[in-house]
């Protein structure tokens, strides 16, 4: 029955293909002929949704989403694109891409959430405990039903948990444990993987490893993740949230770097994050934006007058039990915190249960749902910059650029080199000590298309600015227009990346929204 669509199908046209209408694609053999069990949809909400994402910057429509039972359908989709001339294919989880990465324009779109319960097992491997979950799981279910019916919690996590499984591991999945564990595709040890050659694998360290490490970081080009073996550790039942306060960055760096370096763990803090902040009383950007409670303060007296237009906040967790005395929480907090440098009365602290502090930015989205900024559009930016060059991204972009916020956070803290697996596909810059930034921009509804046109110029204005200067940079969640600037991305590891395309999609069926490579007729 592939015969009976194939004709749209190999139209050259992406907009022909999104012409075909839905009247001639709803009909049942669209099932027999993409051989699935699964719905597909070739109109409507689902469509709609499909050719949009979070970052609200890119709308195309796809042909057709497809609804997956399982596996065998997303590999069902794979084939019948193979046997088409210009048809694509992409994984959609959450839809939390900010550059239409999970879009294909005149393609399939495979929503992943229809998957989202096919796995969930624990076990162990000897003294170590695993989950298999799906790569379409949300990582906030997988935290509450890993903590609620095992007393268990994935090692590494993201800051915001509303995001799939698959999608994380596609990318590398960073927060304020990776200091310690390592990003997310460092803390899987299996998968279950569909190529773009349209085969179902399961691949390991020791089986398939190519793969494997290929789709770890690989950006949706290599397969798509459908199960995924995730390291567990018994879970706390608290944790202290703590922030404090520094004017210079060199002692804001200092401090971060020497905790995320201390061997043993008893010597530091379980999370260890970052971000700056404006030094005014901006209820979004400003020192508003630091404390933890209601009943919280920000004190300015407590600033020196040598304070510039920005100043940095040090944001750390300490874990512990119930069981635990409050004065042994609070001796094992000043052991720590003792030794950092930040400003005396401009510390923050409160208690809360592990969960909770896990799904903290959960209550940031219901706010802005409320506002209404979760629904426009996100020019966000993250990058990886190196330490050897944080000191001057901080002059230049944080101190200058941007000194005056960015309606959201701006997140800057240390991650080790060490804790990355250079098999995978992630792209991170030199030396053993590298930071996260990230650029979380937030627009009130009704801007105008062009301001956030410039807030996109100015994204677009850091990159090239780093560039320019020989900044140690590599994107995090990259979107790139030119094959140039993908090769520059890559370094010495292109030829790889390329070679794994050809291995496991050589015909450039997936993931077509990252731009890297076209599609093979």
């Amino acid at each position: 029955m592939i015969a009976y669509i194939e004709p749209y199908f190999l139209d050259n046209d992406a907009e022909a293909a999104s012409a075909v209408t839905a009247s001639v694609l709803s009909t049942d053999g669209v099932s027999e002929s993409l051989d699935i069990q699964g719905e597909i949809l070739c109109g409507g909400a689902a469509v709609d949704i499909a050719g949009r994402d979070f970052g609200g910057m890119n709308c195309v429509k796809p042909l057709a989403v497809v609804r997956p039972v399982g596996p065998e359908d997303i590999a069902g989709a794979v084939k019948a694109a193979l046997r088409s001339d210009k048809l694509t294919v992409a994984a959609r989880g959450n839809g939390h891409s900010i550059n239409g990465q999970a879009m294909a324009e005149g393609g399939l779109v495979v929503d992943m959430s229809s998957t989202a319960e096919n796995h969930f097992e624990v076990g162990f491997c000897g003294d170590t405990a695993y989950v298999d979950v799906s790569g379409g799981a949300l990582w906030e279910n997988v935290l509450k039903r890993c903590v609620s019916e095992y007393g268990l919690a994935p090692r590494s996590w993201t800051d915001y948990l509303g995001l799939t499984v698959g999608g994380t591991l596609s990318n590398a999945g960073v927060s304020g444990q990776a200091f310690r564990y390592g990003p997310q595709t460092s803390n899987v040890t299996e998968l279950d993987v569909v190529t773009g050659n349209g085969d179902v694998v399961t691949c390991s360290e020791v089986e398939n490893s190519e793969l494997f490490f290929s789709v770890l970081g690989g950006l949706g080009q290599f397969g798509i993740i459908t199960r995924a073996r995730v390291l567990l550790q018994p879970a706390p039942d608290m944790v202290r949230w703590i922030r404090v306060v520094y004017t210079e960055f060199d002692e804001f760096t200092r401090d971060a770097e020497w905790l995320v370096s201390q061997k043993d763990e008893s010597s530091s803090f379980d999370y260890v994050e970052g971000f700056v902040f404006v030094n005014g009383d901006d209820p979004v950007n400003g020192w508003p934006t630091v404390p933890l409670h209601p009943d919280h303060y920000f004190e300015p007296a407590r600033l020196p007058q040598s304070s510039g237009s920005v100043l940095y906040c040090l944001e750390l967790g300490l874990h512990y039990r119930d069981s635990d005395s409050n004065s042994n929480v609070d001796k094992r907090v000043e052991r720590l915190i003792g030794r950092l440098r930040f400003i005396e009365g401009l510390r923050f602290e409160v208690d809360l249960s592990y969960v909770d502090f896990l799904l903290r930015v959960k209550r940031s989205e219901e706010i802005a749902k409320v506002i209404g900024t979760w629904e426009t559009p996100h020019p966000w930016l993250n990058l990886f910059v190196s330490k050897r060059d944080i000191g001057e991204f901080n002059r230049t972009v944080f101190k200058e650029l941007v000194k005056n916020g960015v309606n959201g956070p701006m997140l800057v803290y240390p991650l080790l080199r060490s804790r990355w697996d250079e098999r995978t596909s992630v792209e991170v810059p030199e030396g053993e000590i590298f930071y996260i930034v990230a650029l979380l921009r937030f627009v009130p509804p009704c801007t105008k298309v062009s301001s956030v046109e410039k807030l996109v110029a100015q994204n677009q204005d850091i990159v090239h600015w780093c560039v320019r200067n020989g900044i140690d940079f590599k994107l995090y969640l990259p979107h790139y227009k030119s094959r140039e600037e993908w090769i520059r991305h890559f370094g010495n590891r292109w030829s790889r990346f390329v070679d794994r395309k050809a291995m496991f999609d050589p015909m450039a069926i997936l993931s077509p929204g990252q731009k890297i490579f076209n599609r093979s007729p």
